[in-house]
């Protein structure tokens, strides 16, 4: 009679792990969250149902601490994750890899990844962006010549301060070839040095509409214009890159256009102001110089007499210099002539030719003990290398050896005891690397 074989349940929930492990790896689904709960471990436990069925998973806190997004019940979502069991419940169970919300998309992803490494290189912070212009006498916009934006930007600026003049720098907002075309007129506007600042604006749209003003190309370029820039791109609840990298943010095209104008009745009023204190100053000046001019004319004493005494003041100075400089020239005509004959008694030509003599004598000694120690440290060099070698790893590789190491911290094995079922290990030999999985572990028997 044949022997049956029986299995434990763990026995059973192990294999079964196993199966489903190796049989799907990893794998993306949508659904919707339900059952959420994060306990004090960190780690993040939920249901994921559609119409059909629902499937339990965990998100473990290594990972769930990586994500911008933390999910809520009702919350539609796409999960990469691997297929497993819980045996101690018997649960079939996802364990997820990673998150993100249905339809947040690559273009949501590589915004926030081009956002914190813009970020972390300072390019968002306030100390390196330019201050705007107090009063704007020629503005460039940067737009779709034929858009919503410019039309919403003139009007404003009919209204507020028709005394602005408006440059366009035509390119397209929209589209594969809108950043280069935007880059392109920025670097025209920057060339040209004709504007007080610059409007980088469009009308609002989808994510993908906007996706030219976050280029990272485009961001750098914002960052070397020499010309202030207000980004104006969208809708109060649109933010793009180009946004956090411009020197200041408007909402909307007309608040962009706004912000680089001055009302025209307000600019009317501050220069009556400006005026009335410039004529109060005058007025104060004037009396001042007033005042300074009567006193003076109270001491101005006749000007022969202040003539005759500072001719003849100058009449004696003017003796005393020519006595002071014929004795001066005397002395140093004497001084002159002993210089002369001490150098003629220490001719410096003989001392030259013993310094140039000693020169060459250690410049030879020099050379030769170069040669010496440069031979010296390659001799010493060679040995080192050498001794090197015999210790490297690679030479205990290169004799037939191993080194197996953890694959997901890198720590590399010195008690196979410490593994556990399921860990992935790389195995390297002098060319090449294993990767596999540790199925069991057992000791060695003698």
């Amino acid at each position: 009679m044949q022997q049956r074989q029986v299995l434990t349940v763990g026995e059973l929930m192990s294999r079964a792990r196993r199966l489903l492990e190796g049989e799907f790896g990893l794998i993306w689904l949508e659904g919707e969250i339900s059952n959420f709960s994060s306990p004090g471990s960190g780690h993040w436990y939920f249901s994921l149902k559609d119409s059909q069925a629902q499937v339990r998973c965990a998100l473990f806190r290594n990972r769930n601490q990586l994500l911008s997004y933390r999910p809520k019940d009702g919350d539609k979502v796409l999960i990469r994750a691997r297929v497993s069991l819980y045996e101690p419940r018997g649960d079939f169970q996802l364990i997820g890899e990673y998150l993100e919300p249905a339809g947040f998309g690559a273009l949501q992803q590589q915004f926030e990844m081009l956002k914190h490494k813009l970020q972390a290189e300072g390019l968002f912070d306030e100390e390196r962006k330019k201050p705007l212009p107090a009063f704007v006498q020629t503005l460039g916009v940067i737009t779709s010549p034929t858009g919503a934006a410019l039309h919403d930007v003139l009007s404003v600026l009919k209204k507020r301060a028709p005394q602005v003049r408006v440059i366009i720098y035509p390119a397209m907002v929209q589209g594969k070839e809108a950043a280069q075309t935007l880059i392109d007129a920025l670097a025209t506007a920057n060339r040209r040095n004709e504007v007080d600042a610059l409007l980088l604006t469009r009308g609002g749209g989808s994510l993908e509409d906007l996706w030219s003003f976050n280029d990272e190309a485009l961001a750098r370029a914002i960052t070397e214009s020499q010309l202030p820039i207000v980004s104006a791109v969208g809708h109060e609840v649109d933010f793009t890159i180009a946004d956090f990298v411009a020197d200041q943010r408007a909402p909307t095209p007309s608040a962009g256009a706004a912000l680089l104008s001055t009302d025209q009745q307000t600019m009317a009023l501050q220069i009556g102001h400006i005026a009335q204190q410039f004529q109060r100053k005058l007025q104060q000046l004037l009396q001042h110089k007033r005042q300074q001019l009567a006193h003076l004319q109270t001491r101005l004493r006749a000007p022969e007499f202040l003539l005759q005494r500072h001719q003849q003041r100058v009449d004696e100075l003017r003796q005393r210099l020519q006595r002071a400089s014929l004795q001066t020239i005397a002395q140093r005509r004497e001084r002159l002539q002993r210089w002369q004959s001490m150098l003629q008694q220490l001719s410096p030509r003989q001392r030259l030719l013993q310094r140039r003599e000693k020169l060459d004598q250690l410049q030879q000694q020099l050379h030769q003990h170069y040669r010496q120690q440069s031979q010296q440290r390659r001799m010493q060099l060679k040995n080192l290398v050498q001794q090197l070698h015999q210790i490297s790893p690679l030479a205990t590789l290169a004799r037939g050896y191993t080194l197996t190491r953890v694959a997901e911290t890198g720590v590399y094995l010195r008690d196979a005891s410490k593994l556990s079922v399921g860990t992935r290990i790389e195995t390297l030999t002098s060319s090449h690397q294993i990767d596999s999985q540790v199925v069991a572990v057992r000791p060695r028997k003698p």
